[in-house]
C-alpha cells in the first residue's frame, strides 16, 4: 500500500468496444491510441499516479502488456461489473480522492485536468466533474470524487445500470451542495474529440499528425486554431451523438 497516493488516477480501458473494437490500440503516429493518451496524462501535475484498469479476459491481454512496456500500473478485474474494477484497483493504494479517465479520449487536456482537480481539492465537494453542463469538447470529460464515496458505492449499489457506469450511483445518492462542476468559460461541447467510430479515429489522427511533430504536448487552444484553419475536418463526425457525458 503507497500512502503517498492522494490523487489517484484511473483510466478505464478495453479491446471489446462495440462500435469500433480495439480501438484503443490502435495506431495514432506510430504507437498505440491508448500509449498516446497515456502520454499525455503525465504532464498532469495535480495526480500522483495513473493506472490502467482493464477487464480479466483474454483479449484485454495486450492493454496489459503495453502498460509493461510504458511502465504505467495495470489492474484487471470484471468487464461488466466496472464500479468493482475501480474498488478494487483503488483499494491497493487507499487514496484520497480519485480520477476517473476512460481510454476512448486521446485529446484529453492535462491543464483542463488540473483545473478541475484544484477546484475539487479546494472545495468541501464530493464529487466534482466538468461533464454537467457539459461545455468542453467530448472526449475532454473527467470526473473526480472521494474514496469514501467509491467505496460507499461499492458497498451499496445493486443494479447492473450503476455497476457499469461507476459513478451513477454517486452522483445521484449526493445533494447538489456537495457535488461540483467545473464550467469552462467558452462553450466548446459541440466539438466531438472522443473516438467511437471510424470517423471519430480519423478526424484525432488529423489532429495529432499535423500538431504532435511541432508541439508533442499541444493542448486545447492549439486544436482549436487547427480546426478554426481546417474547418472541414470537425464536420466529419458531427453527425454523431454526443456521448452520455461522463459514462
Amino acid at each position: 500500500m503507497n500512502k503517498e497516493v492522494k490523487v489517484l488516477a484511473i483510466l478505464q480501458a478495453r479491446m471489446s468496444s462495440s462500435r469500433l473494437p480495439g480501438k484503443v490500440l490502435k495506431p495514432l503516429l506510430g504507437k498505440p491510441m491508448l500509449e498516446r493518451q497515456l502520454e499525455r496524462l503525465q504532464q498532469v501535475k495535480k495526480i500522483d499516479l495513473v493506472l490502467v484498469a482493464t477487464s480479466d479476459g483474454d483479449e484485454d491481454s495486450a492493454i496489459e502488456e503495453l502498460c509493461k512496456k510504458v511502465n504505467v500500473p495495470c489492474f484487471r478485474g470484471s468487464l461488466n461489473d466496472v464500479l468493482n474494477r475501480f474498488y478494487q484497483a483503488a483499494k491497493t493504494y487507499q487514496p484520497e480522492h480519485v480520477v476517473r479517465l476512460t481510454g476512448d479520449c486521446p485529446l484529453v487536456s492535462p491543464k483542463i485536468i488540473d483545473k478541475v482537480i484544484s477546484q475539487h481539492l479546494s472545495s468541501d465537494k464530493v464529487y466534482t466533474s466538468n461533464c454537467y453542463p457539459p461545455s468542453l469538447p467530448d472526449g475532454l470529460d473527467m470526473e473526480i470524487f472521494t474514496w469514501d464515496a467509491l467505496e460507499v458505492a461499492e458497498q451499496e449499489v445493486k443494479s447492473d445500470y450503476d455497476r457499469e457506469h461507476v459513478t451513477t450511483y454517486i452522483r445521484n445518492n449526493l445533494t447538489k451542495e456537495k457535488q461540483g462542476f467545473y464550467i469552462h468559460p467558452t462553450d466548446l461541447s459541440a466539438h466531438r474529440w472522443t473516438v467511437d467510430y471510424p470517423e471519430d479515429f480519423k478526424l484525432v489522427s488529423e489532429i495529432f499528425s499535423a500538431l504532435y511533430p511541432k508541439n508533442q504536448m499541444f493542448e486545447l487552444n492549439d486544436i482549436l486554431v487547427f480546426l478554426e484553419e481546417n474547418p472541414e475536418l470537425s464536420s466529419m463526425n458531427q453527425h454523431k451523438i454526443r456521448n452520455e457525458t461522463c459514462q
